[in-house]
């Protein structure tokens, strides 16, 4: 037996237009420049934890103290005891304090690059209004800036000390200068190597690990070298081989260019031509390393 289905009620049109507020936006269009300058600044603050949770400002800042402390310390040293100079040069002291710097680097350069490309975040920043350039240019000049700070700032301590103990000013001055460039230097180097490595892996404990690696085997394999070098009395080599890790690279440059001394066996550092091999093995790396970060994030950006 056939069951009827009453038709169905015609309702009328219930539609409605609700005007919640929406308006377009009349302000100004900051355009690339700003968003470049934000995500540089924004990173740079990253770089000792600003902005970020107490966790994240341990590290940085207690590596910041690291650095600075011997620097106070030979400081008091000087005064108390009328030295005629500081116990240690200022292009020597990044050389000294290597260790540091490299575990600021390890931490820090995957922590800039690496969340990004975990969280696929990447082609969030190339929709609009920045490109690929911008990206890499704000984040290699935030590492940089933010490892010359933690560089810099020791020389600084040292250089009011030798102030405050009465040093010749005008060696002071030069020395204080030398180790300027010497650690700008070494912060373009060593934020271009530790961003190209942390680029390569989303994983940060990858990126860490592979950071520190790649600056603590080269510099372990370059002293053995030149140490065996030295004892079989091939004191040309020695200068070859620093090359090949990036504090040797720095250390061969200011000493053949900024009149510091070198730190490889023997005291036997590069002379003038070794020396512009040098240089040119720094820059070299330099725009490698930038240039590999673009190559990167063009994949990364698609």
């Amino acid at each position: 037996m056939a069951v009827e289905h009453p038709a169905p009620v015609q309702q009328g049109d219930q539609t409605r237009i609700h005007n919640i507020g929406y308006r377009s936006y009349d302000g100004p269009r900051l355009g690339r420049a700003y968003a470049r300058r934000s995500l540089y600044s924004q990173s740079l603050r990253g770089a000792y934890g600003l902005g970020r949770s107490v966790k994240s400002k341990v590290l940085p800042m207690l590596l910041f103290v690291v650095m600075c402390v011997p620097a106070a310390i030979m400081v008091a040293v000087a005064v108390a005891t009328k030295a005629n100079d500081l116990p240690v040069t200022y292009t020597r002291y990044a050389i000294i304090m290597q260790a540091v710097i490299s575990l600021y680097v390890a931490s820090q350069a995957p922590q800039s690059v690496s969340r990004d490309l975990r969280f696929k975040t990447v082609p969030l920043y190339f929709s609009r209004p920045i490109e690929t350039a911008d990206y890499v240019r704000a984040k290699y000049a935030a590492l940089a800036s933010a490892m010359f700070v933690l560089t810099a700032a020791p020389l600084v301590v040292l250089y009011a000390g030798a102030l405050l103990a009465k040093l010749d000013f005008a060696d002071q001055t030069k020395g204080f200068g030398q180790g300027l460039v010497s650690v700008a230097l070494l912060s373009l180097l060593f934020a271009g190597l530790g961003l190209v490595i942390a680029s390569v892996t989303p994983r940060r404990g990858f990126g860490i690990a592979a950071v520190i690696a790649v600056l603590t085997i080269s510099y372990g394999a370059v002293s053995t070298l030149q140490a065996i070098a030295d004892a079989q009395g091939s004191a040309d080599a020695i200068a070859w081989m620093g090359l090949f890790s990036p504090i040797t690279l720095i250390d061969g440059v200011q000493s053949a260019f900024l009149g510091a001394s070198s730190a490889f066996p023997g005291g036997v550092g590069p002379g003038n031509a070794e020396g512009v091999v040098y240089v040119l093995g720094a820059l070299g790396l330099i725009a490698g390393s930038y240039g590999l970060l673009m190559r990167r994030y063009k994949k990364v950006g698609l």
